[in-house]
């Protein structure tokens, strides 16, 4: 047995939630900060048997995909100036994905 573990953006675990559980994939979804930008990520725990981890990961796939967006940097130009926003293009979206081996497995 495995744990999938993938981070993802708030904005796509609606569609990637829906679409694990409508394949009989089991989702536990846990809301996460974190990254560069300190957005809100959604984290998901999947358990899957062995042979099911790459469907698992493809459902991941098409539903998480990159994209980039402009964001405001703040940066200071002199101590005790104000702070001028500087637009800064960065890719987002995707996932992390991890997978761990589950020594045990209980279900009460």
């Amino acid at each position: 047995m495995k744990l999938i573990v993938a981070i993802v953006q708030d904005q796509d675990s609606p569609s990637l939630v829906q679409d694990l559980t409508d394949k009989e994939f089991r989702v536990t979804k846990l809301a996460s900060t974190g990254g560069f930008l300190k957005a809100g990520n959604t984290t998901l725990l999947i358990g899957v048997e062995d042979d099911v981890v790459e469907d698992a990961i493809k459902v991941i796939e098409e539903n998480c995909k990159t994209r980039e967006i402009t964001t405001s940097l703040l940066t200071v130009t002199m101590p005790g100036d104000t702070y001028i926003p500087y637009p800064l293009e960065v890719k987002v979206g995707g996932a992390a994905v991890f997978v761990l081996d589950i020594e045990r497995h209980i279900k009460i």
